[in-house]
């Protein structure tokens, strides 16, 4: 049989080399004019400093958390607790470095990427995607081979049976919290930083002083573009490291506790998938190009087709390959789940012949979600379809009017997502069921086959994920190089050009929340199953008063996070308003064009505003499930229930509520934003009240579509990994 685990080190090689390849590509482009190297390198400065100071926050609170779990999980199990460290350590470096990944290739490809438009769309188009596509390859591969070399530095030497093999794993989830936590405070300082930069500069400059967006004379305008690079860019790419690196991990412990069927094959599945996924986005990439005429999104669309069939091929090969049970291990699992080896007779007598064939479809359920969920969000949130439209007409009443049409789209579009969710959990679980694959982990509770095929749809809608990750850093990429020939003073036919890009950016952001909060969803079911092998409880009942309150507990977390995370843009906005109104004052000669603004004030302020933010929703999400979890540790109700449940409901009703709300937000602020795209494109848009209403309704959206809402989806995982680690604190 051939050995397909090669791959995983051969995906990475080639994910890293094409990065280079691709990165050369961009750096060898033409910089610009002077003028447009000027802007991009006050955007670069801006972006160091405002990182460099980011990670030395949460390299401090990073390590404090590393402490304090290697002494409480070490007080009962050295080793556990030595590993469980160390693997946060890893991961919380590994998801920092995606960070500064996403953002170094970025902050270059932007002013190449505005030097290329003025020659050729096509050009400019390949540029931006290819600066992005640095990023999606770089981290995915850094995600595989992080999350392989952990398991063959922890595996090395222990025995092949189920129990060993579980202990593996279950000592690798500090390698996903590490890398949510590291994350979650990525995203909401940046998200923070991004979006009050965009509101000061949006409310002074666009209401107030009537100039247009990136106006040179904006003070805020040099922060605002920082923004989309520390907030779409590096935090989106630690966002998407930590969503594969937890859902590896989560794929594996339930392959583990199927040993008896798979054998090490079902643990190093996700992997395999994971690397094939990663050669089929390199070719996606590179099919990319377009002509004048072309909509860009149609290009991008193309190149996620290519990504999509070529993944579903390889799913499939690895499928047959790996996923036959009895091909490593050949024991009985339903009389003897850690036998030594084959019984007489039938060794399989309840598995299917062709369950390779029904864990295929589980992972075609997986890319076809994926394909529903970029498809739902981009019909929420282009100005082609109803929703936006809709808001376009609302604006033309006022602000109040657009933000409740705003509000509602984002309120309606929970529903088909979740629809599709249900479906492919529904689908998996049963086609996994039908594989007759049963394994008692206590004599009367057993996982069967039905949660392995839940498994590998959520590794199916992961399989294209480095492609998604280069749409997703395309926007910014575009949006800053908008911002810079509009400083710059280009050509009107030119700033058009990028206008269009710009647009389709909007868009590829909104696309790849709604995936990566498609992919939180269905990894919460599998991971929230791994919580229940970890706890060793059979399952949480909401009808006991302890159980019930850590649910809401789960529930008050969402809220109350995403309250923190709004009102802290809206605290950092208020500093910077007041910058840039008093500069304005200080200066009246920066609207003649008679004096520079100081960019580097603005920025300056905004970043320590920021940073300063991110703390307390940050500390909430870590402390919540913590409380959660040692609270009734000690508290007593019931007779004979533990913690584990109260912190399985906090889990469980916290994802569910989290997803829900993530999608509110993320859309109703995706559809404002293009909403008021769309009134900027008309020939007497800009200026207008129904374009002075978008943009209040716009404001609005800032907070929740790039702060709240992509916060919220890791807090999902974060969630879930926090609980696998403190499982065995509570057991």
């Amino acid at each position: 049989m051939v050995d397909l685990t090669l791959v995983i080190p051969i995906a990475g090689i080639a994910a890293f080399a094409t990065a280079g390849y691709l990165t050369r590509y961009v750096m060898r482009q033409d910089a610009g004019s002077e003028k447009i190297r000027e802007v991009a390198e006050a955007i670069r400065e801006g972006a160091r400093a405002f990182m460099k100071r980011q990670y030395t926050t949460i390299a401090v609170i990073a390590a404090a958390l590393a402490v304090v779990f290697a002494v409480a999980l070490g007080v009962g199990n050295i080793v556990l607790g030595a590993k469980t460290a160390f693997a946060f350590a890893l991961g919380s470096a590994f998801s920092a470095i995606s960070g500064y990944v996403g953002m170094h290739i970025s902050i270059r490809a932007n002013q190449r990427c505005a030097a290329a438009a003025q020659s050729s769309y096509n050009a400019a188009l390949k540029t931006a995607l290819r600066g992005g596509a640095v990023s999606g390859l770089s981290i995915v591969a850094m995600s595989l081979l992080g999350v392989s070399l952990l398991y063959y530095l922890y595996g090395w030497g222990v025995p092949a049976t189920k129990a060993d093999q579980t202990s593996v794993i279950l000592s690798m989830v500090g390698f996903g919290f590490g890398a949510s936590l590291v994350a979650l405070f990525a995203q909401l300082g940046g998200g923070i930083y991004t979006k009050a930069a965009d509101v000061g500069a949006d409310l002074v400059g666009k209401i107030e002083k009537g100039i247009p967006e990136d106006d040179p004379r904006n003070p805020a305008v040099i922060a605002d573009l920082v923004g989309d690079n520390v907030g779409d860019c590096a935090g989106r790419g630690a966002d998407l490291f930590e969503s594969t690196a937890a859902e590896n991990i989560g794929a594996m412990v339930i392959g583990a506790i199927l040993f008896p069927y798979f054998g090490l094959a079902g643990i190093l599945f996700p992997l395999v998938a994971r690397a094939f996924g990663l050669l089929a986005s390199i070719v996606g990439v590179f099919v990319v190009r377009t002509n004048e005429e072309e909509p860009p999104m149609r290009a991008l669309n193309r190149g996620y087709a290519v990504t999509t069939v070529i993944a579903a091929v390889f799913f499939g090969f690895s499928a047959y390959v790996m996923l036959q049970p009895g091909t490593i291990l050949g024991i009985d699992p339903l009389t003897d789940p850690d036998g030594p080896g084959p019984l007489p007779g039938n060794p399989f007598p309840f598995a299917s012949p062709t369950t390779w064939l029904y864990y295929f479809v589980c992972g075609l359920i997986g890319i076809a979600s994926a394909f529903l969920f970029i498809y739902i969000t981009q019909y929420y949130t282009e100005a082609r379809f109803r929703p936006v439209k809709e808001i376009v007409k609302a604006a033309e009443t006022g602000p109040a009017t657009d933000v409740i049409s705003g509000f509602a789209v984002g309120l309606e579009a929970t529903a088909l997502p979740a629809v599709t969710i249900m479906g492919a959990i529904l689908g998996s679980f049963y086609l996994g069921e039908l594989t007759g694959i049963r394994v008692f982990v206590t004599p009367t509770f057993s996982i069967g086959g039905g949660l392995f095929g839940t498994a590998i749809a959520t590794m199916g809608m992961l399989s294209t994920a480095a492609y998604i990750l280069a749409m997703d850093t395309f926007g910014p990429i575009a949006d800053n190089a908008a911002g810079i020939v509009q400083m710059a003073g280009v050509s009107s036919s030119v700033r058009k050009q990028m206008d269009k890009l710009d647009a389709a950016g909007n868009t590829t952001k909104a696309l790849t929340k709604g995936y990566a909060v498609g992919s939180a969803a269905l990894a919460a079911f599998l991971l929230f199953s791994a919580y229940l092998e970890a706890a060793k409880i059979t399952s949480v009942d909401l009808a006991k008063p302890e159980v019930f309150i850590g649910g809401i507990a789960g529930v008050t977390l969402v809220f109350l996070f995403s309250a923190f995370a709004i009102r802290a843009v809206g605290r950092a906005a208020w500093a910077i308003i007041k910058d840039v109104r008093a500069q304005f004052q200080e200066s009246p000669e920066i609207m003649t064009g008679g004096k520079k603004p100081d960019y580097g004030r603005s920025v300056d302020i905004v970043t320590r505003a920021a940073l300063r933010e991110m703390v307390v929703p940050g500390l909430l999400a870590v402390l919540t499930p913590i409380a959660v979890g040692f609270a009734f540790k000690f508290i007593r109700i019931t007779p004979g229930l533990g913690a584990g449940e109260p912190l399985g409901a906090t889990l469980m009703v916290g994802t569910i509520a989290g997803v829900m709300l993530a999608l509110v937000l993320n859309t109703g602020g995706g559809a404002w934003d293009n909403a008021k795209k769309y009134i900027e494109s008309l020939p007497a848009g800009k200026g207008t009240e129904q374009h002075k209403a978008a943009v209040v309704g716009d404001t609005v959206g800032d907070p929740f579509k790039d702060t709240a809402g992509p916060s919220l989806h890791i807090l999902v995982k974060l969630l879930s990994t926090i609980t696998l680690v403190l499982a065995p604190l509570l057991v």
